[in-house]
């Protein structure tokens, strides 16, 4: 059970307006809002050659919601001095069971190569974290990502802080004032991540 700082509806409220937690070393957790903000421009996305290539070549399988929890246990063991503390991991479970956190994996075959996860309000991908156990996998997930939330109609991929890696495919960072624009409208839409009635994909597992 997520601890009540923590719970699900303080959590989407914080997402709402630009807030989201990390915990330290310690596991205490703190509510940060960068400014600038990072964002990855959704109509600007650069993939690579070599992982389009790596893409068409079908060594990796593409899924949603596959392995939820593996995911951010993956994401959380990545390193020392974490900051998805074990209370982290609790809190998004949750989210992850009422529909609002999200997993996209990279498979091959029956080894979890990569993947990532985040949550969803609206036409919002808030991205949390991401790993790889095989080269370039998690980027495959990200790609795969990107996709399905330009094809949805989702307005706003928001990556938090910007990093080297990031900016390969196009995170750039924006001023508070003008993410918090751009979150509002994009928080008004109705998007939907997962499949809704009548619709087919093989690699969902809700």
């Amino acid at each position: 059970m997520a601890r009540p700082d923590l719970a699900p509806e303080k959590l989407l409220a914080a997402y709402s307006v630009g807030i989201f937690p990390m915990a330290d070393d310690k596991g205490e957790v703190h509510w940060l809002a960068p400014d600038p903000r990072a964002v990855i421009e959704l109509d600007a996305v650069k993939v690579p050659r070599s992982l389009r290539a790596l893409r068409k070549r079908g060594e990796f399988q593409l899924a949603v919601n596959r392995a939820f929890n593996e995911v951010i246990a993956a994401c959380a063991d990545r390193r020392e001095g974490t900051w998805i503390s074990d209370d982290i991991k609790d809190a998004y479970r949750v989210l992850h069971r009422l529909g609002f956190a999200h997993s996209v994996e990279a498979w091959r075959g029956e080894e979890l190569a990569g993947g990532l996860y985040g949550v969803v309000i609206g036409g919002a991908f808030f991205g949390e974290s991401m790993f790889h156990r095989v080269t370039d996998a998690s980027k495959l997930a990200l790609v795969y990502l990107i996709e399905r939330i330009r094809r949805r109609g989702f307005t706003l991929l928001d990556v938090q802080f910007l990093t080297e890696h990031l900016q390969r495919f196009g995170a750039v960072e924006i001023p508070r004032t003008q993410y918090e624009h751009r979150l509002r409208r994009a928080l008004s839409l109705g998007c939907s991540f997962v499949e809704v009635t009548g619709e087919s994909d093989p690699g969902e597992h809700r």
